[in-house]
């Protein structure tokens, strides 16, 4: 089993992570922002990880350093479990539609982190979650995990289904570029 835990301690934050790639999409996931919390949910069921976030932050202040923190500590615990990459499929797309909203998600598990995000929101907020904190997320999560990563919202007009679509996508792309389709690694180098 791909797994791993890592956890983090900064004045700001509290953060434990377990995650588990080979999971079947069991998620408990507590940082105090509801919908964060939901979106996290979705990547866990729709990436088929068992992930487990428990994040304590300054959310008196706002939601910031929380989940750009969640970011950067599931952006390592995701390097750690996929370990050496051989045998992974490496790449992963997807367009995923939620109602009115068309999202895609394109990725490579390279080692090499870039990120490239063609996405904007209406609302200041969705539910608790500020929305300009999403794009800070995956780009948290990319630079600690390696990945080039390019998030697109093709369209949409509800927030809360840009930002779904656009969780939830990344989420299946994820799952597409781990799964494990045999040999060594996936390159002319030699190495990732």
């Amino acid at each position: 089993m791909r797994k791993a835990e890592v956890a983090r301690k900064t004045k700001e934050t509290d953060i434990a992570v377990a995650i588990c790639l080979d999971g079947s999409g069991q998620a408990e996931i507590d940082t105090g922002v509801g919908f964060f919390d939901h979106m996290l949910t979705a990547l866990a069921v729709h990436g088929g990880f068992d992930l487990s976030v428990k994040c304590g932050g300054d959310l008196e202040v706002d939601a910031h350093h929380s989940v750009e923190d969640v970011g950067i500590v599931l952006g390592q615990a995701f390097a750690k479990a996929l370990g050496g990459k051989e045998g992974i499929a490496r790449y992963g797309f997807f367009l995923l539609p939620m109602d009115e909203a068309l999202a895609q998600c394109s990725l490579d598990l390279s080692g090499r982190a870039y990120f490239v995000w063609d996405a904007a929101f209406t609302a200041d907020k969705v539910g608790e979650l500020d929305t300009q904190m999403i794009p800070e997320f995956f780009r948290a999560f990319a630079v600690n995990a390696g990945v080039t990563l390019h998030l697109n919202l093709l369209y949409g007009e509800n927030d809360h289904h840009r930002a779904e679509a656009l969780f939830k996508a990344f989420a299946h792309a994820l799952r597409m570029a781990v799964r494990q389709a045999g040999g060594g690694l996936l390159t002319t180098k030699g190495t990732i």
